[in-house]
């Protein structure tokens, strides 16, 4: 069991997520004037580009066809990105909020929370789902 969700893909995983999570962070914090949602979605969108073509190659070395593969890839990307923002942002809110973080560095962390959660929920859904043959 461990190996099967531990796979060495994993770390070539993370890998693409190092370049592609700073890339998201320094578009989403460079937007942050536009809010939430709008600052956090375009920084997906265009980690998300980044990230298919390593991935698909790099990480899961997939031979699904290249159109199956990037719908299934870009479904995995919205469902993920809907729920790990969608429980990081009241829950986020929640916990710092009752610690006495407000303002922009409460949305800063929060934002930080669904990174992590997303990158998570992401791994598992491109492994088992976006690129399997």
């Amino acid at each position: 069991m461990r190996d099967k969700v531990l796979h060495n893909s994993f770390f070539r995983f993370l890998l693409v997520g190092v370049g592609n999570t700073l890339l998201s962070a320094v578009i989403m914090f460079a937007l942050e004037g536009l809010g939430y949602w709008p600052s956090t979605a375009i920084a997906y969108v265009a980690g998300a580009v980044m990230s298919f073509f390593l991935n698909r190659k790099f990480t899961f070395q997939s031979e699904a066809e290249m159109g199956k593969s990037a719908l299934r890839f870009a479904l995995n990307v919205a469902v993920c990105y809907i729920l790990a923002y969608a429980i990081a942002q009241p829950l986020g809110g929640m916990l710092l909020g009752a610690m006495g973080v407000e303002g922009l560095w409460l949305e800063r962390l929060t934002k930080l929370g669904g990174m992590g959660l997303y990158t998570i929920l992401n791994y598992f859904g491109q492994r088992f789902f976006a690129f399997k043959a």
